[in-house]
This record gives structure tokens, sequence and C-alpha cells, in this order.
């Protein structure tokens, strides 16, 4: 098959394959609390490394940091809140800016999910290095915004 661009059909569809698997391998991790999604973890990443960095943490920066659109964000933050994970608190120089931050039993659920477990898989995980690992993100966001590009110019 003659190849136009940089692959050939037969690899693009080896690397949805891929993608395929890995969404098993996510399907295999241990399953979250009731009410709980998979998006309530990663938004809990999200804060504690901003906090760890020492930002007082936003409903902005959590859009920006997952490249989420702020509606969205605003939306399950307020989810998280109600289920008690997130605590939101008006900042004391002007009180439209508010902070989030992780209460205890947020800081539990994420401790469980990230420590518990990943620190787990991790040994098996040995033999792929870190530069192997830093490929196959890059590799996985430019096939996603490839995907999205494709998909946004098919639909028009």
């Amino acid at each position: 098959m003659a190849r136009r661009f940089g692959m050939t059909v037969e690899k693009i569809k080896e690397m949805l394959d891929a993608c395929y698997q890995a969404k098993r391998i996510r399907d295999m991790l241990p399953p979250l609390p009731a009410g709980v999604t998979p998006s309530y973890i990663q938004y809990l990443d999200v804060i504690e490394n901003l906090e760890r960095r020492g930002v007082r943490v936003k409903i902005s920066d959590i859009s920006s940091a997952l490249g989420l659109p702020r509606p969205g964000v605003t939306r399950t933050v307020k989810e998280m809140e109600n289920k008690g994970y997130l605590t939101k608190i008006a900042s004391a120089e002007d009180g439209r800016i508010i902070y989030i931050s992780m209460t205890e039993s947020g800081k539990q659920l994420s401790y469980r999910y990230n420590e518990q477990y990943f620190s787990v898989l991790a040994p098996h995980l040995a033999d792929i290095s870190e530069e192997d690992a830093d490929c196959m993100i890059r590799i996985i966001e430019k096939f996603y915004r490839g995907t999205c590009e494709w998909r946004d110019s098919f639909y028009e």
C-alpha cells in the first residue's frame, strides 16, 4: 500500500487496536466506590499536584490542566463537593475568587487509588523506562489531536 502520509492504513489500525488494549487496561483497575467516576480521580490528582507546587487551585486551573471547558469542570467540582470530596473557599481578598481543595474524604480517595493501587502496579511495569512511557504519552496525545482534527473536518 502506498504511503501518502506518515503511516499506512494498517499501522493506523494497529494503533487503534493498541488504544483498545489501553482501555482494557483501565477497565482492569480496581472498581471505584459507588458514585465515583474516573474523572474524580483525575481532578484529585490535578488538585494535589497543583497544591504541591504552591498553587491555590481554582476551576480555571483544573480546566487548563485537563484541557476541559470550564462549565464541565464546574459541574464535576460541584458533584464532588456534594459528595464530600472537595470544598470551596472564597478568597478573603476577592469574594468572587473561589478556591478548591480536597476534604479528608477526597484525600483518602486519592490515596487509595494513587498510593495503594498504583504503587502495587509499579513493580509489574518496571521494564518500561521513563523515556518509553514519555514517548507513549506524546504519541497518544498526537494521535488524539489528529483524530480530533479529522473528526472536526469530517463532520463539517
